[in-house]
């Protein structure tokens, strides 16, 4: 149950926010429905009068909140949302929905590339094979344009270790190949898998974000199921 609710449709800043009686929801402006802030985005005025989303809720300023989905953001511009809860002194761009996709995306990755810095990720069909047999891997990661046929094989081998005794492995395909070359420092990246560790939990958190952002809903969204922005047949190349 959620302790404490602000109705408001914009924050007193930063400091609110790391305040001992922080409200744990928020007004959306979109939906006008009290939502825990763990499913919202923050969006604050910059410099310039334009709507900046705020993933680290710490820029400063009061903020707006909207449920972290691209449909709520796109309800929100056509409602003329931000004008309203910034008295007119925002402008939100078209091309917002676009940014907040590039900012998480690139969230994501950095989450990513953290675990790979401290040594957690093992890349390519065979050590990742490998990795899911030896019971170590709490995370398994496809190319979102990764082939079907791979994807099925890695899959169904997690889950008959699953169902041999082993502990469930998540499952999430919402990087591109590209995005994972970027993210690991390498070329031809299709499948991973990443050991248990913090590092590790944090990257899954922000594929779950990202996920949620994408299919439109803060309800659990199923493994593996993260349809990215244009998704195209690939083909395995580890």
């Amino acid at each position: 149950m959620l302790s404490s609710v602000d109705q408001d449709e914009t924050d007193g800043g930063p400091r609110m926010l790391t305040a001992a009686r922080a409200p744990d929801a928020r007004l959306c402006l979109a939906t006008r429905q009290v939502t825990p802030l763990s499913d919202m985005l923050r969006y604050v005025v910059g410099p310039d009068g334009a709507i900046v989303p705020d993933l680290s809720r710490k820029l400063p300023g009061r903020g707006a909140w909207v449920t972290a989905t691209r449909a709520a953001l796109d309800q929100a511009i056509k409602r003329k949302a931000f004008g309203r809860a910034f008295k007119g002194k925002g402008q939100s761009a078209p091309d917002l929905p676009d940014l907040v996709e590039t900012l998480l995306v690139a969230d994501t990755r950095a989450a990513l590339s953290l675990a790979n810095k401290a040594g957690r990720v093992v890349t390519g069909t065979t050590k990742v094979q490998s990795a899911l047999s030896d019971g170590n891997i709490s995370l398994l990661l496809h190319a979102s344009d990764a082939r079907p046929d791979g994807i099925r094989k890695l899959n169904g081998f997690a889950r008959q270790l699953e169902a041999a005794g082993m502990h469930p492995v998540a499952i999430v395909d919402c990087l591109s190949g590209v995005e994972l070359d970027l993210a690991l420092g390498r070329s031809n990246v299709v499948h991973a898998a990443l050991l248990s560790h913090p590092t590790t939990a944090g990257f899954l958190a922000r594929c779950r974000r990202l996920e949620r952002w994408r299919m439109g809903t803060t309800a659990s969204v199923p493994e593996g199921h993260c349809p990215p922005p244009d998704r195209m047949q690939g083909t395995d190349t580890e």
